[in-house]
């Protein structure tokens, strides 16, 4: 099929065929990484800016070196440094990078739906870089990537989401791609981070850790995102790794092939054991070099999206 959508904003609207096309998208440009010279001109003469209004590394770069790869010149906007700080709002800094002449821009912000809002005031591009609690479709997309490279399919297989599934976006998109893919999921955490009606989604919820391993054939680890709660209603760290930590004990009762995941950045100790996060099972820095060549098929396909729709408009 052929991609047709001037954005990227959350995998809840993906079809299967869509998710599928990134994907094997991706595996396409992955190769361009191996090689001597790193670079392709897929975006030569395009200009993507990077807006990030929360702090990101592995994001923010992944995005830049995947831009610079596919030729693009590529601009990174902070709100420290920017009009934001006068009381500029988001749609009109994304008003002004536009008359500016800029292809795609990538956007994280702190309010859920503010990707959406924005694309919706502006003709070129948006990539949502994770909004609120709502969505984070690239980290998504390259989380099953990984998967799909590991395992070599994701239809059946057994995906269990361990840690703060209350605030997380990554949580939210793995679900939406995994279960569209065909994968069974399951989500572990304490009740209280739990969100309520989020078994509709299709998953499995359970707060016992050991039974949500047992037939995993993957596990993502979130992470413990302590700063959001205002409430003091969060266990205490070290509670939480006593009963929710991933461990070498705890993973020896898994099957031997588990794959372990995490988004990053990780909380050692809490979330998840150092001899784990290092180990064999681990693939979390296969996740960030398969995050570039997600995000150069993602900004690639918006490309081809909008000039898709710029040509049925002239």
């Amino acid at each position: 099929m052929a991609w047709t959508r001037k954005d990227l904003l959350g995998l809840e609207s993906l079809s299967r065929e869509e998710i599928e096309l990134i994907l094997s998208t991706a595996e396409s440009f992955k190769e361009v990484s191996t090689r001597e010279i790193k670079k392709v001109p897929a975006l030569r003469g395009k200009t993507v800016v990077n807006l990030f209004y929360e702090p990101s590394t592995r994001t923010r770069v992944s995005f830049e070196v995947a831009a610079k790869r596919l030729s693009a010149d590529v601009i990174n906007i902070s709100p420290e440094t920017s009009s934001v700080r006068k009381g500029e709002t988001l749609v009109d800094t994304g008003r002004n990078i536009q008359a500016l002449k800029a292809d795609i821009i990538v956007v994280r912000h702190a309010s859920s739906g503010a990707a959406a809002m924005l694309s919706r005031h502006l003709d070129i591009s948006v990539v949502n870089a994770g909004d609120g609690w709502h969505e984070h479709p690239t980290q998504a997309l390259l989380d099953i990537f990984t998967l799909k490279e590991k395992i070599g399919r994701i239809k059946g297989i057994n995906v269990t989401i361990v840690g703060d599934i209350a605030h997380s976006r990554v949580a939210r998109s793995n679900i939406w791609g995994l279960t569209k893919l065909g994968a069974n999921v399951t989500l572990c955490a304490p009740k209280m981070l739990i969100p309520v009606g989020i078994e509709e989604m299709g998953v499995n919820i359970t707060d016992n850790i050991d039974d949500a391993l047992v037939r995993a054939d993957a596990v993502n680890v979130l992470r413990m995102q302590f700063e959001r709660d205002e409430s003091a209603a969060f266990p205490e760290a070290l509670d939480y790794f006593r009963k929710f930590g991933i461990t070498s004990e705890r993973l020896n009762k898994a099957k031997k092939n588990i794959i372990l995941m995490h988004p990053g950045p990780i909380n050692r100790g809490i979330e998840i054991e150092s001899d784990v996060a290092d180990g064999p099972n681990s693939v979390i820095l296969e996740q960030v070099i398969n995050g570039i060549a997600l995000r150069m098929a993602v900004l690639f396909l918006v490309s081809q999206g909008h000039d898709k729709k710029y040509e049925d408009i002239n």
